[in-house]
């Protein structure tokens, strides 16, 4: 990935790291981190974070680290840190190291055995529920545990004995001794370990308790000399806490936590929770779902890394609430696709029309270029022949002067091929129209007849050397703008018409698509080669985006 072209636009985050370079401090280094943690797939929330921290230290000639936060054994798996590290990649980023909070367990549980020794923690002995309500509220300060007041000694018995699995989970944790009546309910004596006796995947069994992640997370920046990190805004009341337990411990490093608002993309939901719901409860095809915010699944659905990368500059980096509408996101892949898709034909409502007066059995070769501007995209060859398909929204028995398509008794070009004229439809014993029968004039190849108007133009595809395909077309999966703020059940917000699945007619030289490669289907959108269940003998394209914004018309009256 490339610099200079895609810098972010001024923004207080670059301001803060520019003084800082300009000062000398951290001589002058910047070194960022991406730390995820590996309890389910990417989305685009995280793709804003990645192109921040990457970028903003390739902008001032650092490097980003790439670092696991695995302390919750429970939830987390190698498939997800496989699946993260493959959407960095493919969003084009490059990673220093790559490192794992239990990389750091040894070190981790040594600076908690300090802070034992210097009477600032101690092993707590009360039940969740107990510590909640010992911890106050917003409004009311907390009252000190009863076990607040352990000995040293006592302390540090029962933490090494909770180590070596002495004790059950939930028995004991291990708290910050710092003030339970603080306004900062991050600041109330939080916890920084518990017992877990779950096999880790990459530690395996070796551990019994697991560091939390405030207490993790600050201790691993400053172990691999972070010296900004960027983190959303929930962020921000732990900041203090951040802070706290690196001078306490009198960290050679102390890195700066800076906050920006988070993403919410209008139509979907950034909840890893209710995206782990959806998976598991079958409503969408898995992570990769075309309609889901994920990473892979925007992949999967056509969104090329440019794009994404793109977006997440043009969203800009603020502190105020991150709202962004889906058109936006529509807009960015549309740009990038128009110059670089190539023109395709493909019918998804095939409706069949014989040309009477064409000969049987012959062929007329169109050269057709694969792309309108860009000649270096070269040409592919067509044959025009008697019976072609075109799609049934594109035909009428009866229209006004504005339907610029097809009507019994009136002409259309055909693109690059010949103006041809409805002549008689044929229904089937249910009264639908199963074809229709038309003449071509054979003097209006590449031209329109003297004469007489011509209604409009329309794509079409040769019966007889159109590949059969599955066309999926996707709205989006939510019906309210922002389903994460509603407190509705959010199954109630779901899309009935998400997913709209016709079985197409697309040109011959698709048959040769590449998973993943991306076409405009010429008036109808961008199309993508699915990378799970296309196949030459099985084709199925996905819709990436339409040729305009037509949701927002559709949502806008009331027909979402």
């Amino acid at each position: 990935m490339s610099s200079t072209e895609e810098k972010y636009p001024n923004n207080f985050i670059r301001n803060i790291i520019e003084q800082d370079v300009a000062d000398g401090k951290n001589e002058g280094a910047v070194m960022t981190r991406f730390p995820p943690e590996p309890n389910g797939y990417l989305h685009i929330g995280h793709a804003k974070a990645i192109c921040l921290s990457f970028g903003m230290a390739e902008e001032f000639g650092g490097e980003t680290n790439l670092r696991f936060d695995d302390t919750n054994p429970l939830k987390e798996s190698v498939e997800y840190v496989n699946a993260i590290k493959r959407d960095i990649e493919w969003l084009g980023f490059k990673w220093k190291e790559e490192r794992y909070a239990s990389d750091y367990f040894p070190q981790l549980y040594e600076f908690a055995e300090q802070l034992i020794k210097d009477g600032k923690a101690y092993v707590d002995s009360l039940t969740a529920d107990e510590i909640r309500e010992y911890r106050g509220t917003l409004t009311e300060p907390g009252k000190n545990s009863p076990h607040r007041d352990r000995s040293i000694d006592e302390n540090m018995d029962l933490f090494r004995r909770m180590k070596a699995g002495e004790f059950a989970d939930g028995e004991h944790i291990l708290r910050l001794k710092i003030d339970m009546a603080s306004p900062n309910m991050n600041m109330r004596d939080p916890a920084i370990y518990r017992i877990r006796h779950v096999e880790h995947h990459q530690t395996g069994n070796e551990w019994c308790i697991y560091p939390m992640y405030d207490y993790t997370h600050c201790l691993s920046d400053s172990l691999e000399g972070i010296t900004h990190s960027l983190c959303d805004l929930s962020f921000e009341a732990h900041r203090p806490l951040y802070d706290w337990v690196l001078d306490e411990l009198a960290m050679n490093c102390h890195p700066q936590q800076i906050e920006f608002s988070r993403l919410n993309l209008q139509f979907t939901v950034m909840s890893k929770r209710k995206l782990r719901q959806l998976v598991e409860e079958g409503i969408i095809d898995g992570w990769d779902d075309p309609r889901l915010p994920t990473i892979s699944g925007l992949r999967r659905r056509g969104y090329t890394p440019a794009a994404i990368r793109d977006f997440c500059r043009r969203i800009g980096v603020t502190k105020s609430d991150n709202n962004v509408e889906l058109a936006l996101l529509q807009s960015v892949i549309r740009e990038d696709l128009e110059d670089s898709a190539p023109r395709v034909m493909g019918v998804l409502k095939p409706l069949k029309l014989v040309i009477e007066n064409f000969p049987e059995g012959e062929k007329v070769a169109l050269d057709v270029a694969n792309h309108p501007k860009d000649e270096t995209m070269g040409t592919r060859s067509l044959n025009f022949t008697r019976e072609v398909y075109i799609d049934r929204e594109d035909f009428r028995e009866e229209a006004n002067k504005k339907y610029k398509r097809l009507v019994l008794g009136s002409e259309v070009r055909l693109r690059y091929g010949f103006v041809i004229k409805a002549e008689e439809v044929i229904k089937d014993a249910s009264g639908e129209i199963a074809e229709v029968r038309c003449s071509y004039d054979p003097d209006t190849l590449g031209k329109n007849p003297e004469g007489r108007k011509v209604r409009g133009v329309i794509h079409w595809v040769s019966a007889e050397e159109g590949l059969p395909a599955e066309i999926r077309v996707y709205e989006p999966l939510f019906t309210v703008d922002f389903p994460d703020a509603d407190e509705r059940d959010y199954h109630e917000l779901i899309n009935p018409e998400s997913l709209e699945v016709h079985h197409g007619i697309v040109e011959p030289s698709l048959k040769d698509a590449t998973l993943e490669q991306r076409f405009q289907f010429e008036r109808e959108g961008y199309f993508c080669a699915d990378s799970k269940d296309s196949s030459p003998d099985n084709l199925v394209f996905n819709r990436v985006v339409g040729l305009r914004d037509t949701w927002a018309k559709i949502e806008k009256a009331g027909g979402a």
